[in-house]
């Protein structure tokens, strides 16, 4: 079987790979490659996929995508050819769920000003601190990610709410309810939490009124996907401080534009896409 990447996994996992498999044919690559047209398999982030590169692989039978999100996945020429699409749902929920519970504590314990203080030499025993534990967190996309969430939350005492598709009960989860629900939920959090995927049932879910509910000293981390929430609104929200301070990862267009205003804006933290990353 010839099997192509799209990706490039260290030269330790390449080595194990193939000599666990020693009959098969690997190809590794950064990008797609010639060989892919020849695959039975392909291994992709699938973001790099179009229907043409579909039409034109005509020995392809399954695509092994790795990461959870699968929105730009061109579904329907897979469709039409019959081909496999596997996903890695889960697979990053103990670095996704250590990133949350990372900047949760950086903020209740003042780090940003502390590092500033300590570059400054400055003694300053008024700074404001926090804890988590007694404090609530809105889990939106109670999943594999947000039950890890959950489950190191309760480890410092903290109330856990998820928010899902079927409003199934979670581990770790003392409330559960349904997307269409979240509303009545977002005035009890301090802490908002959004693993959602990009689906059109996710997209925009938190809406200008959803925002408004949100506690003026409420956190929102976005972990899932940027357009949750459109970019305009949530500008207009950080502007008008309807709540403290956001932590974001993803945004609707990535990467982020030096330009932006969100690299400027001091009630809110970006980095790279990369809670997942381990």
């Amino acid at each position: 079987m010839k099997i192509s990447f799209s990706l490039l996994p260290n030269e330790t996992l390449q080595k194990e790979i193939t000599e666990a498999f020693p009959d098969d044919s690997f190809y590794f690559s950064k990008g797609i490659s010639e060989e892919f047209y020849e695959s039975e398999v392909f291994v992709t982030y699938g973001e790099d996929l179009t229907p043409e590169h579909i039409e034109n692989a005509a020995k392809l039978k399954w695509i092994m995508v790795m990461s959870a999100g699968l929105e730009k996945m061109p579904f329907q020429a897979c469709r039409d050819k019959g081909i496999i699409v596997t996903n890695s749902k889960g697979v990053f929920r103990i670095p996704m769920a250590e990133y949350t519970l990372g900047v949760m504590l950086q903020h209740v314990k003042a780090a940003e000003q502390l590092r500033k203080n300590a570059a400054e030499g400055k003694w300053d025993r008024k700074v404001r601190m926090g804890e988590l534990y007694g404090k609530t967190v809105l889990i939106l996309g109670a999943g594999a990610i947000g039950g890890e969430i959950a489950r190191l939350a309760k480890a410092f005492g903290m109330k856990t709410v998820g928010v899902n598709r079927s409003g199934r009960s979670v581990d770790y989860i003392d409330r559960i309810t349904t997307m269409e629900n979240h509303v009545k939920f977002m005035a009890d959090a301090d802490f908002v939490v959004s693993v959602l995927p990009s689906t059109p049932e996710t997209k925009y879910l938190l809406s200008e009124f959803s925002l408004q509910k949100m506690k003026r000293e409420a956190v929102f981390i976005n972990i899932g996907r940027g357009d949750v929430v459109q970019e305009e609104i949530l500008l207009k929200a950080l502007e008008e401080k309807r709540f403290i301070h956001a932590y974001l990862d993803v945004f609707e267009k990535e990467p982020l534009p030096k330009d932006h205003p969100l690299w400027r804006m001091e009630n809110v933290t970006v980095t790279p896409h990369l809670s997942g990353i381990t």
